[in-house]
């Protein structure tokens, strides 16, 4: 099966998810956006920085995972 244009999709009817950490530039300087995309396993990654509101990323479910498990095997981080 070919995975859609995911930049064609809606949005899901459910709420954003705000994953931070650090702050070390203040409230939600250091935090992304997630919301999930409607009928696929699928999400759209936002920037909190006011200098990158509107911008996103989207992605399936499969790829986000796999960069996460990427990203914290290259930083040395546990699962």
């Amino acid at each position: 099966m070919t995975t859609p244009n995911l930049y064609e999709l809606p949005a899901a009817e459910a709420p954003a998810r705000t994953w931070c950490g650090g702050n070390l530039g203040g409230d939600n300087e250091t935090c992304v956006t997630t919301v999930p995309l409607a009928g696929v396993d699928a999400f759209i990654v936002g920037d909190s920085k006011p200098e990158g509101a509107g911008n996103q990323l989207r992605m399936t479910g499969a790829e986000l995972d796999s960069f996460a498990v990427k990203w914290a095997n290259s930083r040395g981080l546990a699962l």
